[in-house]
């Protein structure tokens, strides 16, 4: 009776095993004979507790794979054949000039559909808006940042300046 149940909780590690440890498979293969080793075992003892080793096997093992991709993040050779990328917390993927651009209003070069290019600043922006189209030199307002995505919504054209009309008495052209 040991020796089924021996083999079932082999099995079950190595399974584990093959997630976390790339084998090509030979981890994986000797799982499966493991695994029915123990039913095999466990039947020629008596049927019921081969069928109850066959029922434990058939949850056992998607559980196990489970906890094996639970596991894997953590695992030594994951962090080995994983390379850290850039996040939005360390700010290398961010342009630094997009953070001054909140409530900066520039127009559209590029359709946005939803995304596309505007001149914000005086500079060419990647801009994405949120699902509405807005044609090639209608004005955008900045609306959100979020890491390196620029959200823009349509706006009203900027007021022209006004001019004093006193400097003009004051200075007439000629």
């Amino acid at each position: 009776m040991t020796l089924p149940i021996i083999l079932l909780a082999v099995g079950l590690l190595l399974i584990m095993a093959e997630v976390l440890i790339p084998s090509l498979g030979l981890l994986g293969g000797l799982a499966t004979i493991a695994l029915i080793g123990s039913v095999v075992l466990a039947w020629q003892e008596s049927p019921e507790l081969g069928q109850n080793f066959l029922i434990a096997a058939c949850v056992l093992v998607p559980l196990m794979i489970m906890l094996g991709f639970k596991l894997l993040p953590k695992s030594p050779f994951t962090k080995v054949m994983v390379t850290e990328g850039f996040s939005f917390e360390d700010g290398a993927a961010i342009d630094e000039r997009d953070k001054e651009l909140l409530g900066k209003r520039g127009v559209v070069e590029a359709p946005l559909r939803p995304a596309g290019t505007a001149r914000i600043e005086g500079r060419r922006v990647d801009v994405v808006t949120r699902g509405e189209l807005i044609e090639s030199g209608a004005w955008v307002e900045v609306i959100a940042l979020s890491g390196n995505r620029v959200e823009v919504t349509g706006c009203e054209a900027p007021e022209p300046p006004v001019q004093d009309t006193q400097d003009e008495e004051a200075h007439p052209e000629p």
